[in-house]
Formats: structure tokens, C-alpha cells, sequence
């Protein structure tokens, strides 16, 4: 293993270390107009986007589609709570693996049923649960992440020297697209039983 592999390795385990996770503490308690949603999207969320100098975080043009296609409650008074923000973190996690259908699907019974539903269990409740377990699932994925490129560091040992460092990386590429692959699958498999109780029965 070269150096430069070490280094991009450490790199890619240092970055899932920055991913922030923004608790139900840290959302203000007021409510907010659209600017300073986007203020308060972007100054939690900038380190996980891919071009930090150019990438946008969230726009006001996003929000107005996201409330156009039934993903986002209206505003009340052009002001958005503390659970609006929840939902639109959760959409923006969603966004790069789902079709907007199916984020519709997933959120619909969410916001239908515990979106400012004036009971002790709420969205608060669901948002606090459902990120709560992703964050104990980074060390796990840390350690698959590590042994994958194990593995892609011994794939293709026979090859040109000159692209054995492009190839091992490819083989890097591999093994995290077909895992991606694989629990998309899996997502949209129970999003189809979410949407039509015994579909996938017949798949």
C-alpha cells in the first residue's frame, strides 16, 4: 500500500468524521422566514457538500419545489418552525439516492401524523430517534469502509504498473458503488411496501 493510498484512506475516514449531525437542540425554537433557513441550512451542512465553493446547500428555489410537490408543509405567515427544518433535513439526505416520488411516501405518513401534532411523541420525537441511530452506525461504517479498500488495494496485481494505482482505485469505486447499489435496492423495495402494502410480494 503506497503512501498516497494511506493518505486518501485517512482522508476519506477523516471526512465521515465531519459529517455533522445537527440535533434537535441545535434548530432554533422560533420560527424562521426562508433566508435565514437557508443561513442556518448552510452554516451546519457546508462541510458535507461536495464543492464547497460553489455547491448550495439548500436555495429558496428548492424549498418553494419541495412545498410545490407535497414534501414540505406550507408556511405559516411566510415563517417556518422547528419541524420544517427537520423535514427539510431529512429530504436533503434523501434527495441524492430518491426520486422525489418516493421521499413523497416516505415523508407523507411522517408529516401526516406527527408534523405539529400537539402530542409528546412528534416529529421532534421521530427526527431525534432516526438520526440518533445513523450516528451510532459511524464507527461500523468506518470499518467497512477500511476493509473494502483493503480489499481493492489487492485487485488487479497483475496490471501495468503505470495504472495499477488508477485500477486499485476503480476497484475502490467498485465495491462502494455495488454496495450503494444494493441498499438502494433495498430502500425502494420497502418504499414500494410503504406505498402498496404486498407489492413487492410479487416481484
Amino acid at each position: 500500500m503506497t503512501i498516497d493510498s494511506r493518505d486518501l484512506l485517512n482522508s476519506i475516514l477523516a471526512s465521515l468524521d465531519r459529517i455533522q449531525y445537527i440535533s434537535p437542540e441545535d434548530i432554533p425554537n422560533i420560527d424562521l422566514y426562508m433566508d435565514q433557513i437557508t443561513t442556518f441550512m448552510d452554516s451546519r451542512l457546508r462541510s458535507s457538500v461536495r464543492n464547497p465553493e460553489e455547491d448550495k446547500v439548500l436555495t429558496k428555489t428548492m424549498i418553494n419545489n419541495y412545498a410545490k410537490n407535497d414534501l414540505l408543509p406550507p408556511p405559516v405567515k411566510k415563517k417556518y418552525s422547528k419541524e420544517h427544518v427537520m423535514l427539510l433535513i431529512f429530504i436533503y439526505y434523501y434527495k441524492g439516492i430518491l426520486s422525489i416520488n418516493d421521499i413523497q411516501t416516505l415523508l407523507g405518513p411522517i408529516t401526516e401524523h406527527f408534523f405539529r401534532n400537539g402530542k409528546d411523541f412528534n416529529l421532534e420525537s421521530v427526527y431525534r430517534e432516526a438520526f440518533g441511530m445513523e450516528e451510532k452506525q459511524l464507527q461500523a461504517l468506518k470499518a467497512d469502509v477500511t476493509e473494502k479498500f483493503k480489499v481493492a488495494q489487492e485487485a488487479f496485481q497483475g496490471a501495468p504498473e503505470e495504472h495499477a494505482d488508477f485500477l486499485q482505485k476503480f476497484a475502490f469505486i467498485c465495491t462502494l458503488g455495488f454496495d450503494v447499489y444494493l441498499k438502494k435496492l433495498m430502500i425502494e423495495k420497502i418504499i414500494d411496501e410503504i406505498s402498496d402494502p404486498g407489492k413487492t410480494d410479487v416481484k
